[in-house]
């Protein structure tokens, strides 16, 4: 049995045997146009550049020379001394790159005619000898030997030229060699890799792409496909790994379609009798399953469309997708809706659960809840009235004993009395935090919203707490820049933000400490914060600064009850902003909420 292991190796064997050949026949081809081009390069060049200079350097020489005729003797004298060093410097060239035959001998006839050459340079150059004789031997004698000169430079120089011209007609035919080969090689590549792609399309593509198909077929649910087994290679190995797998998952689909069955058929029986109104819905809004509540309270039967009940908040809440708590923050927010059941009001709050394939719908029923809320702001609203009456009578008569009008008073009673008057001051903030707080959970307390800027809400909160600020040595900087966009605010509720934020801040910084205020333009909003460097809040504790009654341990009893923040948060999410903390115990707290920009 040959595998398909066996066919590759003998398919790409050929290839490597073709590509190993043509490997060989290149390099070979490389070596020889290699040696070629050394032979222009390196020998032929090399002769011809210094005959050149030689040539080129002669000419010059006898330029020399006839200036020395002409009156510029020094000039010409440099030029010839200049001149003989650089024809010597070429000549030695020469000498030491003899290639080729009788190049050696005419190198040698040109060294002694050049010896001789100098010496009657030496004579015509005498300035001491008339210039008629030495212009006589000049044309006589040294004349005849810068011809003879001449002449074998250029035949050397002829020779080299020649033989290079010979080196390039040869590297010209390996190259054209090397080209034919190479093209025959690539030539022979190229069938047998057609060769061995056919070969592979019918041994290897063809039986995997009908194993493609046959799982698709498998995908779409198929099991009851059968492949063909006949191959002997892996393929027919794998084909039969198929069936085998397509026979397993036939017996599981009937085992989990029975447990499926089983299950689908508990669950909907104990889904029923859940007490919360809870749907499931498929991708188009369909119930699948539901509660007798869910079907009781909203008409979410089995095979109805949610799109057809009138419910225009099922459809927004599917359309948003955004999973809603439990928490009590949500029903006093009012992310919840009125429904009535019978005759009686009640009030869900709504969750959609993205399950798979669906939405869970989950209705809490939190009528008790907001009956609870209610009662609390009735009882806290009917308390804090009904302790505002004597409380202010007993403010009145405080003041009046320490007035001393019906009487003196000795100073344990004044003591007394003066303790007295703080816890009842103390007492009548507690109230009247109350009270704001109720009133703004409520809804009652009215915001006069208008354009603000921020530099000015800042100034208006920092200004009651400078003379404060001096008394407790603390640094208060106004870090407001200018230029920010106006917010939309109340004025004097923002004010008692930043009173809140600004007492507890001079309440926990050390003399010699800071508090700094400032602002910063982000997205549409503009973040205020305060920071102050006192002893810092561990971070256990940030989560729960905002609830109300909700007091970080260690503090003294005279900072409050705990109120202060929660009154902070419930008038910046009234002006739709957000609040938070951030704090090192080490480097102190910055406090920070935030309000919407005017819209332009």
């Amino acid at each position: 049995m040959i595998g398909i292991r066996q066919k590759l190796i003998l398919g790409f064997s050929g290839l490597l045997v073709m590509v190993v050949v043509m490997g060989v026949f290149t390099i070979r081809q490389i070596d020889s146009l290699g040696g070629a081009i050394d032979i222009i390069l390196r020998q032929n060049y090399r002769s011809v550049i210094a005959c050149q200079k030689m040539k080129e350097s002669l000419e010059q020489i006898d330029r020399g020379v006839l200036l020395t005729f002409t009156g510029h003797y020094d000039e010409g004298m440099m030029t010839i001394r200049q001149h003989e060093m650089n024809f010597r410097h070429a000549l030695q060239i020469e000498l030491g790159n003899i290639t080729l035959p009788g190049e050696h001998q005419k190198a040698m006839r040109i060294r002694d005619l050049f010896m001789e050459y100098s010496g009657v340079i030496d004579q015509v150059t005498d300035s001491s000898q008339a210039l008629s004789q030495r212009q006589k031997r000049y044309f006589l004698t040294l004349r005849p030997l810068f011809y003879e000169i001449k002449q074998f430079s250029g035949q050397v120089l002829e020779m080299n030229q020649a033989n290079m011209n010979s080196a390039n007609d040869n590297a010209r035919q390996m190259a054209a060699s090397a080209h034919n080969t190479m093209l025959a090689a690539i030539l022979g590549c190229a069938v047998i890799a057609l060769l061995f792609s056919y070969q592979a399309h019918q041994w290897i593509l063809m039986p995997i792409k009908k194993l493609i198909a046959s799982a698709e077929e498998i995908s779409r649910g198929n099991l009851n496909l059968v492949l063909d087994t006949t191959s002997k290679d892996e393929i027919g190995k794998l084909s039969a790994s198929f069936n085998e797998m397509a026979a397993t998952l036939r017996k599981m689909r009937k085992t989990d379609m029975d447990t499926l069955l089983r299950t689908r058929s508990a669950t909907q029986e104990v889904f029923k009798v859940l007490p919360l109104p809870i749907a499931v819905l498929d991708l188009n809004g369909e119930v699948e399953v539901s509660t007798e509540t869910a079907e009781h309270y909203f008409g979410l039967k089995p095979g109805a469309n949610v799109r057809d009940l009138g419910h225009e908040w099922i459809a927004e809440l599917l359309h948003k997708k955004e999973p809603l708590e439990y928490a009590t923050e949500a029903v006093e927010n009012k992310r919840y809706i009125q429904h009535f059941v019978g005759s009686r009001e009640c009030f869900f709050l709504p969750l959609a659960v993205p399950v798979p394939a669906g939405t869970a719908l989950i209705l809490r029923d939190v009528t008790q809840i907001l009956e609870q809320l209610e009662l609390k702001r009735s009882v806290i609203a009917t308390v804090s009235h009904q302790l505002r009456t004597p409380l202010t009578s007993l403010r009145m008569s405080i003041c009046l004993l320490l007035e001393e009008r019906i009487g003196s008073l000795n100073g344990k009673q004044a003591e007394l009395l003066f303790a007295a008057r703080e816890e009842s001051e103390r007492l009548s903030h507690i109230l009247d935090d109350l009270l704001d707080l109720n009133r703004i959970e409520s809804g009652k307390a009215h915001l006069n919203m208008q354009p603000c800027s921020p530099s000015r809400i800042g100034s208006d909160g920092i200004e009651p707490f400078s003379v404060e600020a001096l008394d407790h040595r603390v640094n208060l900087v106004n870090a407001f820049p200018d230029g920010l966009p106006e917010v939309m605010a109340d004025p004097a509720r923002i004010r008692h933000v930043f009173a809140n934020l600004l007492s507890n801040a001079l309440r926990f910084t050390p003399p010699g400490g800071s508090i700094t205020l400032s602002a910063v333009e982000d997205q549409d909003t503009i973040r205020f914060s305060v920071a102050n460097t006192g002893e810092g809040i561990a971070f256990e504790h940030l989560g729960h600064l905002f609830e109300q009654f909700y007091r970080v341990p260690g503090q003294q009893e005279e900072s409050g009850i705990g109120l202060g923040l929660s009154i902070v948060k419930e008038i910046v999410e009234a002006h739709g902003g957000t609040v938070g903390a951030e704090s090192d115990p080490k480097s102190g707290s910055i406090f920070y909420f935030t309000l919407l920009q005017q819209q332009r």
